[in-house]
């Protein structure tokens, strides 16, 4: 992901500490899909067959034979069912039921997990550019809800962890937060952690000398209730293009204060929205297959 190519709207400095919804404010802006109606992702409820397999890159592409979280387990609990984006490679179901379990045995809580992707990746028609191949999963920072009835998870109102005013975490983020983080930037194929700049800068001064994890912790916009956690494409996945690994370092110097400074002033009028790229023709043919 590109770093400051678009720093200089003035109403995403804006959102970059506010607690607006997932859907609406994360790595990537809301676009309609591009695949005709007929095989749109979106429209479909079943994962395709055939070995599991992600194809093509996180912002343009699907998943081959993908598995549905259960809504419940041991220290998880899935939110917005309705959307029926509860599904992912088998890769990331492991991960979450591990992470999950490892909360639960330390007494942190329940984790509340948000997007992940559709029955077959894709597009979807609101919210993210990117949770297209089976491999992102959003994770709600609060960990206290308790088991919510199925009723009562159809929300996104959770507690921001960042104060607007201040550019720093709020009395909501504290150490069942900073365990969290670690915890889920311990798996080896997780590549990326996004969280708001806030969450990554009360990291950087909590972790002490053990700062290795943090080169994982990326800082974006958005990002201040909820963890989006993106796992590497699986070994042998000859259709999943890998994306370059972030920088070296903990990425807790010059990089991350960057994040705080105001955007330089509008030269010029903003440049249109580029329309999104074609899916690649693998997953046209995935979308077409029988549902």
């Amino acid at each position: 992901m590109g770093r400051l190519t678009h720093r200089s709207a003035p109403l995403l400095l804006a959102l970059m500490l506010g607690a607006a919804p997932v859907w609406a404010v994360d790595t990537d802006r809301p676009q309609q899909s591009s695949v005709a109606p007929a095989s749109a992702p979106h429209d479909l409820r079943h994962p395709g067959k055939g070995p599991a397999e992600p194809i093509g890159t996180y912002a343009n592409g699907c998943v081959r034979g993908a598995e549905a979280l259960p809504a419940d387990g041991h220290g998880f609990q899935v939110l917005n069912l309705s959307r029926h984006r509860n599904y992912g490679h088998p890769d990331l179901i492991a991960y979450l039921t591990s992470l999950a379990a490892e909360v639960e045995r330390e007494g942190l809580g329940i984790l509340s997990i948000g997007d992940m992707s559709m029955p077959r990746g894709g597009r979807m028609k609101t919210g993210h550019a990117s949770h297209q191949m089976g491999l992102d999963v959003d994770i709600w920072f609060v960990l206290d809800l308790g088991r919510l009835p199925p009723a009562a998870r159809e929300r996104e109102d959770f507690a921001t962890m960042v104060d607007v005013q201040t550019q720093r975490v709020n009395s909501n983020f504290g150490p069942a937060q900073i365990r969290l983080m670690k915890l889920a930037a311990s798996a080896p194929n997780v590549t990326r952690i996004f969280v708001n700049p806030a969450i990554k800068l009360a990291l950087c001064e909590a972790a002490g000398e053990d700062k290795g994890w943090l080169r994982k912790v990326r800082p974006w916009f958005g990002h201040a209730a909820h963890l989006h956690v993106r796992l590497a494409c699986p070994s042998g996945a000859s259709q999943c293009e890998v994306q370059e690994p972030p920088p070296e370092g903990d990425g807790c110097g010059e990089e991350l204060l960057s994040w705080f400074q105001p955007p330089p002033p509008e030269t010029g009028p903003p440049a249109p929205p580029k329309p999104p790229p074609p899916p690649p023709a693998a997953c046209l043919a995935l979308y077409g297959e029988p549902d």
